[in-house]
This record gives structure tokens, C-alpha cells and sequence, in this order.
């Protein structure tokens, strides 16, 4: 079953060798003679996560093993399932590790199972600068100026620079967030040229000179509670605890003070509300602060019932 890919806090990229390759290493996994793959490099590779996937849906323990070896990206001690080895997904030797081949199954599974596309890098070469911009999300230092420097080979530097503003408008939170930062570091006096153009823009103007501490662009009263919002869902979207999100805009205030601020956060109309709301909601430890956000959560859906 597919879910939203906030189901799971984003994860780094991972790298992966050519599709012949891995292709190679599942004909050589010691379980190929007794399952016997054939065809081409593509089809070997369809038949072997199906048949990865059924092994491991039948014992639910060995699976989160798998899937927890995953997401650790740390060695293991102790003895490793003869199925993860037969299946070639685990080294046998140490360090004991997920293989190229383990980690491209358990990629497909974590996509099947969660709907997140963890990426590989390279693999945003290709993709317009909304597609980077989503892509880069959860990219770390220097993993994301090595996967920027790939999507800019063969490019423009001023087309890309115009690109990059273009969608910052469209993009998630976390993602806008990643652009100002691309636009603000990477790219020198063009960059922040193509940022100034954009502090005008009603409310992308106002986030924009909130990541960058511009004093000089204060948001006007209607922008508010949407910059806000937006500050306070791009760290949820990364998987960020409760309380930073908490913090984000509460910013030292009083429970008073934080309740009539959070009472205001409906009528931004930013599209993550509800979600920022449900964490006052449900994690806030002052009674005072989650019935307001309780309040401004009847008021958001009235307000969408007015516009409807």
C-alpha cells in the first residue's frame, strides 16, 4: 500500500552502480542457480526484486531487519539470515553490509511501501529544476553540490539561475527552502540578483527574506501567518521533531502570546495548515495554546467551505 512519503523522515541518497552491474551480481548470488533468472540485464533485475520481495514478505522479522540494515547505512554484528545472503542483499564477510544489490531492493520495497522515492545520485541530471529542487531535499553536504554540479553540466548557468527562481513559487516548503539556499550560496551575484527580483512577490517574497534574514522586507500583515506555515511545514516535511516545528513559531513567546499567534495561522491559506495545526494540536503541553489551535483549525475548514 502507497502512502505519502511523510510516512518516513526523508532519507539520504545512496549511490548504485549500472543496471549490468547489478544485473551481474544477481546471476552471481549463490540462490541464482536454484531460482534461475533469465534474460536481459532488465529483466533479470525485475524478476529478482520479485522474487526478493516474496521471500521477504513471508518472515516479517527478517524483513524490518533488512529494511532497518536500510536505513542505518551502519555495519552489523552477529550472524546475518542465510536468506540475505543467498539472495546476495548482505555481505557475508565483514564489514557486514547491504551490497549494491541490497540496497537497490530496499529502495523498491521503502518506494512500494511508503511512496518515497529515496534517490541515487546522478539520477537528477536530467530533471527540470522543480524535479532538482524536490530531489535535493534531503541531500546532505557535499552530496547535494555534487548532484547540483551534475545538473548543471551542459547547462546555461544564467538559464539555470532563471529556472531555479521560477520554481521556488510551485515548490513544497522544504524544497522552496533548499532553492533560496542554492540561489543565496551557489550561485554568487547572479543567484542573489535573482532572489531581489523575486522579494516583491506576495508571500514568496516575504519567505524568501525570512530565510535570508532580509530586515529590510518585513512581511505585510496578510503574509504572516502564510510565511509562518510555510517555515513550520518544510520542517515537517524533512521529518523534524514536533517540537522544533513547535519552536519554529513560537519563537520564545508566552502561551498567550503563542495562542493568539496560532490563532491567526488560518487565515494564510497555505496549503500545509491543517498540518501545522494538528501538531499544536496534538503535541503542545499548554492546554491554552492546542485548544487555540483547535479553534483555528474549525475556523481554516470554515473558511475553505466559504471559498469552495
Amino acid at each position: 500500500m502507497r502512502s505519502n512519503d511523510d510516512t518516513l523522515p526523508l532519507q539520504p541518497p545512496i549511490r548504485l552502480p549500472a543496471e549490468a552491474t547489478l544485473a551481474a551480481a544477481v546471476r552471481a548470488a549463490p540462490l541464482a542457480a536454484e531460482l534461475r533468472p533469465e534474460g536481459g540485464d532488465a529483466e533479470v533485475l525485475a524478476f529478482w526484486a520479485d522474487a526478493c520481495r516474496e521471500r521477504l514478505a513471508g518472515d516479517e522479522g527478517l524483513l524490518l531487519r533488512f529494511i532497518r540494515m536500510f536505513l542505518s547505512r551502519e555495519p552489523v554484528t552477529g550472524d546475518v539470515p542465510a536468506p540475505l545472503t543467498g539472495l546476495g542483499l548482505v555481505r557475508r564477510e565483514e564489514p557486514v553490509t547491504l551490497t549494491w544489490l541490497g540496497l537497490w531492493v530496499a529502495r523498491g520495497i521503502v518506494a512500494e511501501t511508503t511512496g518515497q522515492e529515496i534517490p541515487v545520485m546522478g539520477s537528477l541530471a536530467g530533471s527540470d529544476a522543480a524535479g532538482l529542487l524536490h530531489g535535493l531535499r534531503a541531500y546532505p553536504e557535499p552530496e547535494r553540490g555534487e548532484e547540483l554540479a551534475g545538473w548543471l553540466a551542459g547547462r546555461d548557468r544564467d538559464g539555470a539561475v532563471a529556472d531555479l527562481a521560477a520554481a521556488l513559487a510551485g515548490a513544497s516548503p522544504l524544497a522552496r527552502a533548499v532553492g533560496v539556499e542554492l540561489l543565496a550560496t551557489e550561485f554568487g551575484a547572479e543567484g542573489a540578483k535573482a532572489l531581489d527580483g523575486l522579494l516583491e512577490e506576495f508571500r514568496l517574497g516575504a519567505v524568501i527574506a525570512a530565510r535570508l534574514g532580509r530586515e529590510d522586507r518585513p512581511p505585510a500583515p496578510d503574509e504572516i501567518a502564510w510565511v509562518l506555515v510555510d517555515m513550520a511545514a518544510a520542517l515537517l516535511e524533512f521529518g523534524g521533531e514536533t517540537g522544533e516545528v513547535v519552536e519554529s513559531i513560537s519563537m520564545g513567546m508566552d502561551p498567550a502570546e503563542q495562542a493568539g499567534t496560532v490563532a491567526v495561522l488560518a487565515f494564510g491559506d497555505h496549503p500545509q495548515t491543517e498540518q501545522v495545526l494538528r501538531v499544536f494540536i496534538d503535541h503542545h503541553p499548554d492546554e491554552r495554546v492546542s485548544a487555540a489551535a483547535r479553534k483555528a483549525l474549525r475556523r481554516l475548514r470554515g473558511l475553505a467551505d466559504l471559498r469552495a
